[in-house]
């Protein structure tokens, strides 16, 4: 019997084709106007041998190997519910007991699950902050740099994250567009939540506008072909030069607008005098930054004089503030808006993150996303990329923008959501640090590199095995995800896991508030309806809802385009800005109070600790960048046949310049070695003459598989590129990763190809007798 379920991913909506209680195939939704291939992938993965079927335990934990021990090369104990549940229970009672709430860290990350309610890192941080408050973490890998910065320029987040300028404004008033970090096609396959693909078209509707889109990015490919832009190649980490220059160039053409300058900035006169040279005797023209951008001198001032005569929108890819001192390109992208007068003019200004995901620049309604009521943690933050130096320097401080973090001694890590064997840089020296830690506690459908490195595992349900609704900020879709297969195995919803724990600890009611999922479902959906109705939405009852598989907000009318920061750009007096000026913060004097050398009160170029103009090039001479697949979700998806599909020798590709290629006697399609002094793994060679010399390119996601596992420093023969990444902060400022400043090189692998066994179970070992 076939039957078809309506359901949603990050990658897309689409319907459940199952026959037998099995997913067999999967059909994108009827409204989506370009459905990628992700969701291909799922009946593979679903179905994956790399399930976990049932609670397990690392046996070394139970042998007393607990801190200091390292995790991954053990096998596992399969144990009953009742016995892990118990386990649980009494492990956090005696950490809370013995070494207080800070002790335990409640890791997670935000891309579990599109579905709002059984979405894992909500589950979790709920469940830990009302048993007494638990460590956690403030920004996201992806933009921390950017997100803490923009507060103190703009006065707010939205400019990277929210509701941006939209493509219907920019296709009516911009004639040109450049974008720093390109406009990835890949990425608008994704969406935080789920939503219909709307990036591509809308971009190629602004070029047949008559927008003019220029890529400064070390790649074509970062840009899409179809939009015609011209390709300015740039060496990786040189952004903020560049941009100081065409700033130097319009000052001395007399271009600023001078109003716009003195009206709604402050600091103006300090980042002149800089960029003048002024301030440090460097006057930054574009013929002192050639040689730094190998962006010829001729082309910084054409661009820079270009944006002065046609009207101009300036964006910059979230992955440009990734690396060493990565606030500072962010906020010289804000000052050459400011210095143009076009913030706030239709269409025009600076945004951040268009080609970064999908749905940003989407025109929409401001209407709220269905959510999980939060809960209040009493507990720690610290910065999301700074895990590793948590666990190092119990006891030991952080600076962190304006504030001094005393780091807590963490004895219980509990992870359900995300995978920081993916997301975190310098995996070996997170693999020592990782070994702090008492008890590691996962949830997780698959035995990720997460899951293999931790003590207690649970068998988590993927979306498909349980009912949700889907739904975000940027999409104009809110769509109901009908269980479609049974439970795989013991496996359960993180509700269902955490609230039992609850029950044993004594606060069932109060984490459950009495509701199972279906009550849940349709309380989170009548509070967003409300909050529509509010905003002069009626949508439909939740029976309505639930039966017709979605609801669509409509979309604004044709006149009614958004642009960011407008009312602040026609009376700043009436509409500031929330910063401490109420204007465009050029210069900070917030920042320059914390007396970070790293981010000092105006936007500065800083010499990268990894780059081609690094004393370290002569030994790595090659700037590896690692961007998001096309081929997954981050690491979601890796066991299926689309990433397989990309994969050469079942190893993730790296990207080379046929002239780096052949100076190291490579080929198409060899098999290689990519090492540094922080690691190595093995990767496959794919040719890009549209790539800079001297720039390699992995893609990050592919999981983790150490040669030997629990053995720091151990190949990984599959091709995780975060061995290789440093794992430093930006800046005592944002403290966010620098994974794009990392240099590596590459030799062709002459030994037996080592299987690649991440995808496989690991070992488990007989049962032991209960404790």
């Amino acid at each position: 019997m076939t039957v078809v379920r309506p359901h949603a991913a990050h990658w897309g909506f689409f319907d459940a084709v199952v026959e037998n209680g099995r997913l067999v195939g999967v059909r994108p939704f009827a409204r989506d106007p370009l459905p990628g291939p992700l969701i291909e992938a799922m009946p593979e993965v679903v179905h994956a041998p790399c399930r976990i079927d049932r609670p397990y335990v690392r046996r070394g934990w139970l042998r007393g190997a607990r801190r200091g021990a390292l995790r991954g090369g053990d096998p596992f104990v399969p144990v009953s519910w009742d016995r892990a549940v118990r386990l649980l229970a009494e492990e956090t009672r005696r950490v809370r007991a013995e070494h207080g709430p800070s002790a335990i860290y409640g890791g997670s990350y935000g891309w579990s699950s599109a579905g709002r309610f059984h979405h894992a890192k909500t589950q979790l941080q709920r469940f830990l902050g009302l048993g007494g408050g638990f460590t956690s973490s403030v920004t996201a890998y992806s933009y921390a740099a950017g997100q803490t910065l923009m507060p103190h320029v703009l006065g707010t987040t939205e400019v990277l994250l929210g509701r941006v300028t939209d493509w219907a404004a920019i296709a009516a008033n911009a004639r040109l567009m450049l974008c720093f970090g390109g406009l990835a096609a890949k990425n608008g396959l994704i969406s935080n939540g789920g939503g219909v693909h709307e990036y591509l078209p809308l971009m190629r509707r602004a070029a047949a506008a008559g927008v003019r889109f220029v890529s400064i990015s070390p790649r074509r490919g970062d840009t899409e072909a179809d939009l015609g832009a011209e390709w300015v190649p740039i060496r990786p980490g040189t952004d903020a030069a560049m941009m100081l220059a065409m700033a130097q160039a319009i000052l001395a053409a007399g271009r600023e607008d001078r109003e716009f300058l003195a009206t709604r900035c402050v600091g103006w006169e300090r980042l002149r005098a800089y960029i003048a040279g002024e301030a440090d005797g460097v006057a930054k023209t574009p013929e002192w930054a050639a040689p730094i951008t190998g962006v010829p001198a001729q082309t910084i001032r054409r661009l820079a004089l270009e944006c002065t005569e046609r009207p101009a929108m300036l964006t910059a890819a979230w992955s440009l503030q990734r690396a060493d001192y990565g606030e500072q390109p962010w906020w010289m992208l804000v000052a050459l808006a400011a210095m143009l007068g076009t913030i706030g003019r239709p269409g025009q200004g600076v945004a951040f993150g268009y080609g970064s995901i999908n749905g940003m620049g989407t025109p929409r309604r401001e209407l709220p996303a269905v959510s999980m009521p939060p809960v209040r943690n009493a507990g720690l933050h610290i910065p999301v990329a700074r895990i590793t130096e948590m666990l190092e320097r119990p006891g030991g401080t952080l600076e962190y923008n304006g504030r001094t973090i005393t780091l807590p001694d963490i004895r219980l890590i509990w992870w359900a959501g995300g995978n920081p064997f993916h997301h975190h840089q310098d995996l070996n020296r997170f693999l020592r640090a990782w070994s702090r830690a008492e008890t590691i506690v996962v949830q997780e459908p698959w035995w990720t590199a997460l899951a293999r490195h931790a003590d207690i595992v649970l068998p988590a349900t993927t979306t498909l095995e349980r009912n949700d609704i889907a739904s975000s900020s940027r999409d104009r879709f809110v769509r109901a995800m009908h269980q479609a297969i049974p439970p795989q195995g013991e496996a359960r919803n993180d509700f269902d896991m955490l609230a039992d724990v609850a029950e044993a600890l004594g606060y069932r009611d109060r984490f459950t508030e009495q509701r199972d999922e279906g009550a849940w479902l349709r309380h989170l959906y009548e509070r967003w309806r409300q909050a529509c109705a509010r905003l002069g939405f009626e949508a439909p009852d939740f029976d309505r809802f639930w039966a017709e598989g979605h609801v669509e907000a409509p979309p604004p009318e044709p006149e009614e385009s958004y642009t960011q920061f407008a009312d602040f750009a026609a009376d700043p007096a009436a509409h500031p800005l929330d910063t401490p000026s109420g204007k465009v913060e050029l210069y900070s004097e917030t920042i320059a109070r914390m007396g970070y050398a790293d981010c000092p009160g105006h936007p500065v170029w800083i010499e990268p600790r990894e780059w081609l103009g690094a004393k370290a090039a002569a030994h790595y001479p090659l700037h590896l960048l690692s961007d998001q697949p096309a081929s997954r979700l981050h690491g979601q998806l890796d066991p299926g046949r689309v990433a397989a599909a990309d994969k050469i020798q079942g190893r993730e590709p790296i990207r080379l310049h046929p002239e780096d290629a052949a100076a190291r006697g490579l080929r198409e399609g060899d098999v290689v070695r990519v090492f540094n002094a922080r690691g190595a793994c093995l990767a496959g060679v794919r040719l890009d003459p549209g790539l800079l010399r001297g720039v390699a390119m992995m893609a990050t996601g592919a999981w983790f598989d150490p040669l030997e596992p629990g053995v720091p420093g151990s190949l990984c023969v599959h091709g995780n590129p975060n061995v290789l990444t440093p794992d430093i902060g930006t800046s005592r400022l944002g403290q966010g990763p620098s994974a794009q400043s990392c240099l590596v090189e590459v030799e062709r692998w002459e030994g037996p190809l080592p299987p690649v066994k991440v995808h496989l179970p690991p070992p488990v070992a007989a049962e032991e007798a209960p404790l």
